[in-house]
């Protein structure tokens, strides 16, 4: 399982007891913990954060309380996000003056160096998602980010369906770009976008817009002999339903693909 929230707090804000108390209910139902799954530096804008600043050194703070949870749960992974989304980050042949966010790129580097030399002092993978809402929105940006930032302590959490909101095919193109060893944590769920009505709809397992791709992803990650976590991210519920009845729909196919 992935802690992201535990009782009202998300992970790197539970007190002393809280974090001894979370422990022992992992011990107890022979739980395996996969990764320490916090929104850090989520929904900033790279242009309005400094390194050293009041919110950047909030983040790390929050982060390294992460790091410390890991160890406790024994688990090498720790999750980022990466800021908030700019549209256009490069731009050629005129474009790099009147669409792109020039230097975006460069200060996304330069803000999480910080976070990534923190996770090689702890040995610790920082596993940064695929937003739908964040700078790393792709397969391919994601490999670019990591090949960019050199560390073998940075990987992927792969959310392929939060991809399909930059239009990215999931799957051969974006699996392609991953192939190597980039990918340390998988988020399954299924889902369908309207980019330009700014509108998504979670749904079940195999009736949207992952369905075509649900197979050759779990094929490619054999083929990859990846040994990590593939997870159910249950963030769907039927019209009048509950995330439960979401989750019950979704996970007999789910474990059928993946299991």
């Amino acid at each position: 399982a992935e802690l992201q929230f535990v009782w009202d707090k998300e992970v790197g804000d539970l007190d002393d007891d809280q974090m001894a108390e979370a422990l022992a209910l992992v011990d107890k139902y022979g739980v395996r913990v996969s990764s320490i799954t916090r929104h850090n530096f989520v929904g900033l804008l790279v242009g309005e954060v400094e390194v050293g600043d009041a919110v950047h050194q909030k983040h790390m703070a929050a982060l390294q309380r992460c790091i410390d949870m890991a160890k406790a749960f024994d688990t090498k992974i720790v999750r980022t996000m990466s800021f908030r989304k700019e549209m256009i980050i490069f731009g050629y042949n005129g474009a790099e003056d009147w669409n792109a966010s020039r230097g975006a790129w460069d200060k996304l580097i330069e803000l999480l160096t910080p976070a990534v030399k923190l996770a090689e002092a702890n040995d610790i993978t920082l596993s940064v998602e695929t937003g739908n809402n964040a700078m790393i929105t792709s397969a391919v940006l994601a490999r670019k980010f990591i090949d960019d930032m050199g560390s073998d302590n940075l990987k992927l959490m792969w959310d392929p369906a939060n991809t399909l909101y930059c239009g990215e095919v999931v799957c051969p193109d974006g699996f392609d770009a991953l192939r190597g060893g980039y990918i340390s944590h998988v988020h399954i769920k299924d889902c369908r976008v309207d980019i330009p009505g700014a509108a998504v709809w979670q749904c079940e397992m195999g009736t949207a817009e992952m369905a075509p791709y649900l197979e050759g992803i779990a094929a490619g990650l054999k083929e990859e002999n990846f040994d990590g976590v593939v997870s159910l991210e249950s963030v769907y519920h039927p019209d009048g339903g509950t995330y439960e009845d979401g989750f019950r729909a979704s996970v007999g196919l789910f474990k059928e693909i993946f299991g």
